[in-house]
């Protein structure tokens, strides 16, 4: 049996089976795996499973390749079928949903339905997460104004600090996310920044990290559009430093959190925001 417990092989097959897009499984085995170190599981993910057919394609390739199995199946026949077969196989078969659906199941005293893939189903949270991206979008890199006080959050910093990769983050939990950056010489009317209902947050990163992103990004570039790349001010330390500065005044002078993504994923700081977002809709709605 192939097993990570046998410390001369840190290679192990890992099945991820899902009847749904599988996107739930793939972000908690992630997670887990990360924390362990020197082992590579060869990963096997099979998504959309809803048929004994299905089931039995997936069992066969477990079969030649045994290793541990992850799933998210919520039809009982076909878990009970699963779970027997690995059992046979001595190997574990790990239904990462049951603990927390149990879990809210005794709270509520509510049974679950079992339905495949009904967190993907066309509800109103699926539209409200369409909505958000198609405003996220219209609203990016401060390119509209128009309809900023309809935002749920309002991102604002300096070039290459992660807003719109944290917009779209947002986006997709359904929370409508505008940004703007803040550019020299560049003038925002005031107004802007005095809507009452969205959350502002500022976004900063240490200038020898911006100045390493905006190098890489140049580069990236067409030849720049024919400027001198090493007589960009864009790329100057200092001015770069003078712009960190300036932000955090106006962050200070607004009242706003602040949020330094130099050593954050883009996932990190929009769980920071969306955590900062329910306190923020907790005071309007005048709950503390």
């Amino acid at each position: 049996m192939n097993s990570a417990k046998n410390n001369e092989s840190k290679q192990f097959h890992l099945h991820l089976i899902s009847d749904a897009t599988g996107t739930t499984l793939l972000g908690l085995t992630r997670a887990c795996i990360a924390q362990f170190e020197g082992i590579e599981p060869v990963q096997k993910f099979w998504p959309l499973i809803r048929t004994q057919k299905q089931l039995e394609r997936v069992i066969t390739r477990i079969e030649a390749s045994p290793g541990p199995v992850i799933m998210t199946l919520v039809d009982k026949k076909m878990r009970a079928r699963l779970q027997e077969r690995c059992e046979q196989l001595g190997i574990p078969c790990i239904p990462v949903l049951d603990p927390i659906m149990r879990g809210l199941s005794s709270y509520l005293g509510v049974v679950p339905i079992g339905v495949p893939g009904l967190q993907h189903t066309m509800d109103d949270a699926y539209f409200r997460r369409i909505s958000a991206l198609d405003y996220a979008m219209r609203h990016d890199d401060g390119q509209n104004y128009e309809g900023l006080e309809d935002a749920d959050v309002i991102l604002v910093g300096v070039s290459r600090t992660s807003k719109t990769p944290t917009s779209i983050f947002l986006a997709r939990r359904g929370i409508k996310a505008a940004n703007i950056p803040l550019v020299p010489n560049v003038d925002i009317p005031g107004d802007v920044f005095e809507h009452e209902s969205p959350l502002y947050v500022g976004m900063t990163e240490s200038a020898k990290r911006l100045l390493q992103i905006r190098r890489s990004r140049l580069k990236a570039d067409d030849e720049n559009e024919g400027q001198n790349f090493h007589e960009n001010e864009y790329l100057d330390e200092e001015k770069i430093e003078e712009e960190v500065r300036k932000a955090r005044r106006l962050f200070s002078k607004h009242c706003w959190p602040v949020i330094d993504v130099t050593k954050r994923s883009v996932e990190e700081t929009a769980a920071e925001i969306m955590a900062l977002l329910q306190a923020h809709q907790e005071r309007l709605n005048g709950k503390e």
